[in-house]
């Protein structure tokens, strides 16, 4: 890290009363954008889409537990795979507590993934998640919503992921869906986002934000190669001590 500028108590409070300017702008065009995206348009689910849980098979409706909103985080997870994208499962440990806030403001959170179900519980259990995860290998429901993708889709070499602006990167991509369920049971599509779009979503990154390192990814192989499974994380070193 390179030297800090060091200032008096009085200066320092000067200059965050500056950046607090920016933050508050922020802010303000934040509660624009989510005004805006409450207002975009919505597409009607018209297949009848079934999932395999641990307890049996459920709908798309049943997933919604009688609340009207629905938000879906699409962890990668291929039928083949032992283990959950290590930084999809980073996604997952931050919203693994906020199901009941969620559900106290009308929505429901689940997680699906292609592998199996019996696949999901292992590792929910090894993770000691306790969110609903559902299976979609027996249904187009990854394809639909344009997270997973098929070989010849990716040889023809046209992006379709993040609505076309992004290359493929692989096979199974992250993302986030929202639907609404109206109380004629109607199921309607309201939100996507994808790659970047799934950052302020993540809490840890954050408060890293907040550091004088930041995330600190510079110079990695790419910007999250230093993400592990929360069980992977090799023990911190402890620092030397002049009191031995």
């Amino acid at each position: 890290m390179q030297q800090h500028q060091i200032v008096s108590r009085e200066q320092w409070v000067a200059a965050r009363k500056a950046h607090l300017a920016h933050e508050k702008a922020l802010s303000q065009a934040r509660e624009r954008l989510a005004e805006a995206r409450r207002a975009l348009p919505w597409v009607k689910v018209d297949k009848a889409y079934v999932f395999d849980g641990p307890k049996g098979q459920v709908t798309l409706g049943d997933l919604f537990k009688g609340r009207p909103q629905l938000v879906v985080q699409h962890v990668m997870f291929a039928p083949d795979w032992e283990a959950a994208c290590k930084s999809c499962s980073f996604w997952a440990d931050g919203f693994e507590r906020m199901v009941p806030h969620l559900a106290a403001r009308d929505t429901t959170m689940v997680a699906i993934s292609l592998a199996p179900s019996a696949k999901l519980e292992a590792f929910k259990k090894r993770m000691g998640w306790t969110f609903d995860w559902v299976s979609s290998g027996n249904n187009d429901f990854n394809y639909d919503y344009e997270v997973s993708f098929t070989r010849e889709q990716i040889d023809q070499g046209v992006p379709k992921y993040n609505f076309g602006t992004t290359p493929f990167y692989g096979p199974e991509l992250p993302g986030i869906s929202v639907f609404f369920r109206n109380e004629a049971g109607e199921i309607f599509h309201t939100y996507s986002c994808f790659a970047r779009g799934l950052d302020m979503m993540n809490t840890a990154y954050q408060y890293l934000d907040l550091t004088p390192l930041g995330r600190h990814e510079e110079g990695l192989p790419y910007p999250m190669d230093w993400v592990r499974l929360r069980d992977q994380y090799e023990p911190q070193a402890k620092g030397g001590c002049c009191h031995g």
